[in-house]
């Protein structure tokens, strides 16, 4: 439970393969706005693959969006630890992880500051899952699937997970599978790990909802406002990584902002949402969905009518200046001053 005055914004458990491509950044920085906005609170960060690299690149965009270029440099008010897979493929050393990491200004020091340098420096992803499942108030929190499922499903196969997600979790909202047509190609996040998904699927308690690859790929960020509108910062990380995630300009695919932008703001109907059903993977890795009164999961769409209106949300969103605040406790209440004491009776 939170402390504090009433009930806080929905709190967001954010799982990533971050670094793989340039909208996991994009859909990190347009976290953080909303964040900034009060329309949510990122309570945790952990990364689906064992790459110290893109733990110390999360890190560094934790620490830009809590006060890096407002003069409050380290602010602590939404650094959090991160979360690294220590199992799984090596992973590639991206462009973009590079060119913001390496980084140095013109007196040669890191552009960029970060607390992690070696595998000490960061924790458990499965656990720092559950332990941010365990302090939020009851159906005040969602889960944002944007990488492989490992994490996540490992997270909900600890003892007593299962029940803890019922209570606490309003919904998972994931980047994942194809629902263009039964030639779609079977999509990454999926592939790199068949058996965590079809696990996602058949057993995660709640509701599903699916953000697939066709959606971001409609929907595209323009690369002019990496120029113009991220421009109120001489040194942004976001911009960095996207000059070198690959040649510029480009509209990149905005894949897992649209599952951000979905699980936050589900009231602006933004995207067409499907009847309910249920979705299966085969041995591919392509994912089906097959339509079912009593099934848990959806997949969203694009809607025509909405291409501007989400596109403008989301650049204005990523591109928002970092908001300090401090941490959100209730105040220590005043102390009521003591009655005076009686006094005793001289001694006889």
């Amino acid at each position: 439970m939170q402390l504090g005055q009433g009930r806080p914004p929905v709190g967001i458990i954010y799982d990533s393969d971050l670094g793989n491509r340039i909208d996991g950044v994009l859909a990190l920085a347009t976290l953080y706005g909303l964040d900034g906005k009060n329309e949510c609170r990122v309570i945790s960060i952990t990364i689906s693959k064992p790459s110290l690299q893109a733990a110390a690149f999360g890190e560094v965009l934790g620490r830009f969006y809590s006060g890096a270029v407002s003069g409050a440099f380290n602010a602590v008010g939404r650094q959090l630890p991160i979360g690294l897979a220590t199992e799984g493929p090596r992973p590639d050393e991206t462009p973009m992880m590079k060119a913001v990491i390496n980084a140095k200004t013109a007196e040669g020091k890191a552009k960029y500051e970060n607390g992690i340098h070696s595998i000490n420096d960061t924790a458990e992803p499965h656990a720092v899952i559950r332990n941010a499942f365990t302090s939020q108030y009851d159906q005040n929190c969602i889960v944002v699937l944007a990488g492989p499922a490992t994490n996540v499903v490992r997270a909900m196969d600890l003892p007593g997970s299962k029940s803890l997600i019922e209570r606490k979790v309003r919904n998972l909202v994931m980047m994942g599978g194809d629902f263009s047509g039964a030639s779609a190609p079977p999509e990454t996040n999926i592939k790199a790990d068949i058996a965590s998904a079809r696990k996602l699927f058949a057993e995660w308690p709640g509701e599903i909802i699916v953000c697939g690859n066709e959606v971001g790929t409609a929907l595209r960020f323009p690369a002019a406002a990496i120029e113009k509108d991220f421009a109120w910062s001489q040194a942004h990380p976001v911009v960095d990584a996207y000059r070198a995630a690959e040649q510029m300009p480009y509209d990149a695919g905005t894949q897992d902002v649209i599952a951000v932008l979905a699980a936050i703001r589900p009231k602006e109907n933004y995207f067409k949402l499907s009847s309910p059903g249920v979705v299966e993977v085969d041995n591919e890795g392509r994912t089906k969905f097959t339509p079912s009164p009593n099934g848990k999961h959806r997949y969203i769409s694009v809607d025509p009518a909405q291409k501007d209106r989400v596109v403008e949300a989301y650049v204005a969103l990523a591109s928002a200046k970092p908001v300090i605040r401090m941490p959100r406790f209730r105040p220590p209440a005043e102390k009521k001053p003591e009655a005076a004491a009686t006094p005793k009776p001289p001694p006889q």
